[in-house]
């Protein structure tokens, strides 16, 4: 990848929407990472990060892409935990994806998701015409499979309309088919990242299943960057209370669309982050860097 060495002497790449949530099929996004890359230049983006969950598989990819388009490249992931029985989605940007400690839980986080993959598809298959090749037909290249990827065989064998439907009924806790799945708890997450030279934020934290404010104090002790503040699932009153927060501990705030291709209606751009935010991450992290245009 190319990558400049000092991003502040390059402001004008800032100019333009900045959108740092986006997912390819590397995950469980739907689309390759060069044309969420594309897709997110159509939509008017001019800085992207790749956050595939718990793996940096199409870093090289999204870069190329972006790069080809004129356009600013950071690299990223989102790194599951759980807090209790919630789960706890940490936005990782600028990390050094060799760093053995960070390397060696995602790759425990990656494993244990297949295998609990393997046991929803056994449970649902005992009521519905759904095996484990069905599933793994719906990934591509690196992918881990997870339930997006099993949502989508259901829609494929017809049982449900789409993953929405999949999710709301079938793919539910309620249903009794599902199963837990291994992911560090918050605080060792923004460790694991901290200690990888990376900037953690947490994804959209005050929509459903919000976090308390003594789990959020702990985690900015811990070295937490930031908040995801505009993002479609946090509420107003989330929202009110994230900016409090953030004011209080001067954290980093972004905005972005959490883009999944056709597995959401999350659109590149509907949220977007201001430069001066990107810039504080740029200037935070350590281990890796920007991937700026060429002759930008």
């Amino acid at each position: 990848m190319t990558v400049d060495a000092d991003p502040t002497a390059r402001p004008s790449l800032f100019h333009g929407p900045i959108d740092l949530h986006l997912h390819s099929n590397r995950s469980d996004g739907t689309e390759d990472p060069a044309a969420v890359v594309e897709r997110a230049r159509h939509e008017g983006v001019r800085t992207l990060a790749l956050t595939d969950h718990d793996t940096t598989a199409g870093w090289a990819e999204a870069a190329a892409a972006a790069t080809a388009h004129g356009l600013t490249f950071i690299p990223g992931m989102e790194l599951s935990s759980k807090d209790g029985w919630r789960s706890v989605h940490v936005l990782a940007y600028l990390f050094d994806p060799d760093d053995a400690d960070l390397d060696a839980e995602t790759a425990r986080i990656r494993d244990d998701r297949i295998g609990r993959a393997e046991r929803i598809v056994r449970n649902i298959g005992r009521d519905y015409p759904l095996r484990w090749e069905h599933v793994l037909a719906e990934t591509s290249g690196d992918a881990t499979v997870g339930r997006p990827h099993i949502a989508d065989a259901l829609v494929t064998r017809g049982i449900v309309r789409d993953r929405g439907e999949a999710f709301a009924t079938i793919l539910h806790p309620r249903e009794g088919y599902y199963e837990a799945h291994y992911a560090p708890d918050p605080l060792t997450a923004v460790e694991l990242v901290v200690g990888a030279g990376g900037v953690p934020v947490i994804a959209h934290p005050a929509g459903r299943e919000r976090m308390t404010d003594q789990t959020l104090r702990r985690l900015i002790d811990a070295g937490l960057g930031g908040l995801e503040l505009d993002h479609r699932e946090n509420t107003a009153d989330g929202k009110a209370w994230l900016r409090r927060i953030a004011a209080e501990h001067d954290l980093i705030v972004t905005g972005s669309s959490d883009y999944h291709g056709a597995g959401k209606p999350n659109v590149p751009g509907e949220n977007t982050t201001a430069p001066e935010m990107l810039q504080r991450i740029i200037d935070r992290g350590s281990g890796s860097s920007p991937v700026y245009p060429v002759g930008g």
